[in-house]
């Protein structure tokens, strides 16, 4: 319930954040049936919000794997500073200046970034941006994960990576698309 308030009080005042309710389970879930915990090294996470994803991650990977998450919001990075566990990494920071403070080692070599920033919020320059950064972290054949409430990554995610699939995750409120771009070097 915590978790839900702050996501009202978050989007009565906060221009950015495009939902009122955090992820459900069952969104959490469809997710993360297209990521293998047992050979993730690295996860980044735009946009951690409350922290539901972020703890599932946490659970489901390895000891010696590493997550690290972005959330421009002051309420819910307070809140994700409050995880204690050795692996995760918190920034403060917008997705759009993500080459500047992402650990050069891990540049290159993230297996999954998953995305819950409203990109419906962007014009097609920032989101091409980000997109186009994101294909920079990402290692090759590592994945973009989106959960968003429309289809309107879809030209976005084809001109940026030339590929996707997308599920409609029903039990979540907002109903959400996920969305799949794998970094293929044959890609764009």
């Amino acid at each position: 319930m915590k978790g839900t308030i702050e996501f009202l009080k978050s989007f009565a005042t906060d221009k950015d954040v495009a939902s009122i309710t955090p992820s459900s389970k069952y969104c959490v879930r469809k997710l993360c049936e297209h990521i293998d915990f047992s050979t993730t090294d690295v996860i980044v996470e735009y946009g951690g919000g409350t922290g539901v994803f972020t703890k599932h991650f946490l659970k489901r990977m390895r000891p010696d794997a590493r997550l690290f998450v972005l959330e421009t919001n002051d309420n819910f990075a307070k809140l994700l500073n409050k995880i204690d566990d050795n692996r995760i990494t918190v920034f403060h920071e917008s997705v759009e200046d993500i080459l500047d403070f992402l650990p050069e080692d891990v540049t290159g070599n993230v297996d999954h970034v998953v995305s819950g920033i409203p990109f419906s919020f962007f014009d097609w320059e920032i989101k091409m941006d980000i997109l186009t950064k994101t294909r920079q972290v990402l290692r090759k054949d590592g994945s973009f994960l989106a959960y968003q409430t429309s289809g309107h990554l879809k030209e976005p995610l084809t001109e940026a990576f030339g590929n996707y699939t997308t599920e409609f995750c029903w039990k979540n409120i907002p109903p959400y698309f996920i969305y799949d771009a794998k970094n293929r070097a044959d890609s764009v």
